[in-house]
C-alpha cells in the first residue's frame, strides 16, 4: 500500500508544478491565458473582443476582464458591452456580466468591502458601478468629460477618480449623491496609483511626460514629476519609497522615479512599446506586456534590470497582467 502511495504522489508532482504565475491578457487574440514564470503558456481563455484591463474579485477566486471590443481607445465603432468572469483555480470561464445599453468597459477598481466595481465606459462617455454578483448594472454617472480611461475608488470607497484622457481632467465623482467635480491635469492622463493612506494619488500624463501629484482631499495637484515620453500605467512599491511605470510610444521602456525627490531615477529599455505595468505582491518584480512584439517583460524592481522575457504565440497582442496568488 505504501508503494501504491508513493507511485500515486510522483504522479501528482508534475500536476502540483503547473501552478501558473501570472494571468496576461492577450488582447489581439481575445484570451486571457495562464503562464509560468519561466515561461510556460499553461492554458487559455477565450473572453470577449479586444479585452483590455483584468482585476481580482475580493476574495480571489475570480478574474474579471472588460471586453472592450476595440483594439485602441481611439478607434471609432459600438465596442462591446460585457465583462467577462474567470474562475482562478479552474481557469475557466464562469459567466460573464451584461452591461446592457453601456458599452466599451475599460478601467476597473473594486471595493473590497462590498465586491463591487466601478468601471469607465467609452460609449457613451460615463462611470458604472457594477454588482458582480448579481451580475447587474447599479448605476451609471456622467465623469463631465471625455473619453474616460482609468479609474480608482478614493479614500474609503465614496468616491472615483476617473481620468478623462481626451479633456486632460481628472473626475472625482461621488458615488452616493452623482457630483462630480474636475481636476486639471496633463495632457492625455491615464493610470493613476493611491497611497495606503489615501491622501495622494500619482497619476501619469501620456502627452505631457509627467506624473501628476494629487491631494485628495483638497482635490487639487500639489506637484509633478517629469518622466520620458508616453508614462501610462503606474504603480507604487510596497514601501511607498518608488513609483514604477511604462513609458509607451516614443518611450519604450519600464522606468522608476524616486519619491522623496520627485525625479525619474532609472530607465530600462524593452524590445517594443509596454501598453501595461504591474507589480508582484512583494513589490519585487515588474511585469509588462509589449502588445506588438507578443512578449512579455518581467523586470526585476531591485536590480532595475530585466529578468527575462517570454514569448506569447503570434498575434496574441499582450496586454495587461495579473500575479496570481
Amino acid at each position: 500500500m505504501n508503494r501504491v502511495l508513493y507511485t500515486l504522489s510522483l504522479l501528482a508532482l508534475p500536476l502540483a508544478a503547473q501552478k501558473p504565475d501570472i494571468a496576461v491578457v492577450e488582447k489581439k487574440a481575445g484570451m486571457v491565458a495562464f503562464y509560468t514564470h519561466d515561461g510556460k503558456r499553461l492554458s487559455e481563455v477565450k473572453v470577449g473582443q479586444f479585452p483590455h484591463e483584468i482585476i481580482f474579485s475580493e476574495d480571489k477566486r475570480f478574474i474579471y476582464v472588460s471586453d472592450n471590443g476595440l483594439l485602441w481607445m481611439t478607434d471609432p465603432g459600438d465596442g462591446w458591452n460585457t465583462i467577462s468572469i474567470i474562475e482562478v483555480a479552474s481557469r475557466r470561464k464562469a459567466g460573464v456580466i451584461d452591461l446592457g445599453k453601456h458599452r466599451r468597459p475599460h478601467g476597473m477598481d473594486l471595493d473590497p468591502k462590498t465586491g463591487r466595481l466601478v468601471v469607465t465606459i467609452e460609449n457613451p462617455f460615463g462611470l458604472l458601478t457594477v454588482d458582480p454578483k448579481t451580475r447587474k448594472v447599479v448605476r451609471m454617472y456622467d465623469v463631465k468629460g471625455e473619453s474616460p480611461h482609468m479609474v480608482l475608488y478614493g479614500p474609503r470607497h465614496e468616491t472615483a477618480y476617473v481620468s478623462n484622457a481626451k479633456s486632460g481632467t481628472v473626475a472625482v465623482v461621488n458615488l452616493s449623491s452623482g457630483d462630480v467635480s474636475l481636476i486639471r491635469t496633463g495632457k492625455n492622463p491615464q493610470g493613476g496609483v493611491m497611497t495606503r493612506d489615501g491622501k495622494t494619488i500619482y497619476l501619469t500624463n501620456s502627452e505631457s511626460s509627467t506624473i501628476s501629484i494629487l491631494d485628495t482631499a483638497k482635490r487639487v495637484v500639489t506637484g509633478e514629476i517629469a518622466t520620458g515620453p508616453g508614462a501610462a500605467r503606474i504603480a507604487l512599491t510596497p514601501d511607498e519609497k518608488t513609483l514604477v511605470y511604462n513609458l509607451g510610444a516614443g518611450g519604450n521602456a519600464v522606468a522608476f522615479a524616486d519619491i522623496a525627490s520627485r525625479k525619474q531615477t532609472a530607465v530600462i529599455p524593452l524590445v517594443g512599446r509596454p501598453l501595461s505595468l504591474s507589480l508582484s505582491p512583494d513589490g519585487a518584480l515588474a511585469y509588462l506586456g509589449v502588445q506588438d512584439s507578443d512578449k512579455i517583460a518581467i523586470v526585476s524592481v531591485k536590480e532595475r534590470k530585466i529578468q527575462r522575457y517570454i514569448d506569447t504565440p503570434k498575434g496574441a497582442g499582450p496586454d495587461t497582467i495579473l500575479a496570481l496568488p
